[in-house]
């Protein structure tokens, strides 16, 4: 599958199960308090860092990117669903929704103070990962931080089903093993890390990782 019908697979899929999905996982935070410290750790560092503005990277219905915005953050959210955006506008209207690309944002040079990407590389091959964390550190300013949210395990499976409707769509697991240097590769140096086993509806280890562009040094 070439990478534009690979894109296209997975829009299709997201404006398939929009609705249904916001229905289905608008509390799952809740009952995920080693994700929601991650996040409330995550949304320190930026603040900590000057509080720049926060992508939500692959925001799909929006609800990450609100508990953000309930932290202080100043996060919009940017998916490659036309579908999942207009869920997201509606459930969230004080907040901004985007049609976008990771491998391609229509953003300037280092305009934020963090990029949250929960989840949504999974569907990325991990051969193509190098580009989309190249283009998470152009967005970054330095001393940005990055969150990564992943599926912890090596492997590919498909999923045919998903929320109650057939989709069409690869799931790739990425060890923090691979995660870390590719991140590194792009400049954004490993802060933290951690693995939690899996909950209700996950496929094995979940890994999350935090990363950091370099500072601008002194000035000459």
């Amino acid at each position: 599958m070439t990478q534009t019908s690979r894109l296209s697979a997975v829009q299709a899929s997201y404006d398939t199960v929009a609705v249904d999905c916001a229905r289905l996982l608008g509390g799952d935070l809740e009952g995920r308090p080693l994700d929601r410290a991650v996040l409330n750790a995550f949304a320190e560092y930026v603040r900590g860092g000057g509080g720049g503005a926060v992508a939500d990277l692959g925001c799909g219905t929006g609800r990450v990117t609100a508990y953000l915005d309930g932290l202080g953050v100043r996060a919009f959210g940017v998916d490659l669903s036309p579908a999942m955006v207009a869920v997201a506008r509606r459930s969230y209207p004080g907040l901004r929704f985007e049609v976008g690309r990771m491998a391609g944002l229509d953003m300037a040079d280092g305009v934020l103070g963090g990029v949250l990407a929960w989840y949504s590389t999974v569907h990325t091959p991990p051969g193509e990962l190098p580009a989309v964390f190249a283009e998470f550190a152009r967005v970054l300013a330095p001393g940005g931080h990055v969150l990564v949210a992943f599926e912890a395990e090596d492997g590919v499976r498909r999923l045919e089903h998903a929320y109650g409707h057939p989709v069409d769509l690869d799931v790739y697991g990425t060890p923090p093993e691979l995660i870390a240097p590719l991140l590194a590769g792009a400049g954004l140096a490993e802060v933290a890390r951690m693995v939690r086993e899996p909950g209700a509806h996950e496929h094995g280890l979940q890994g999350f990782l935090l990363a950091r562009k370099a500072p601008r040094g002194p000035a000459a």
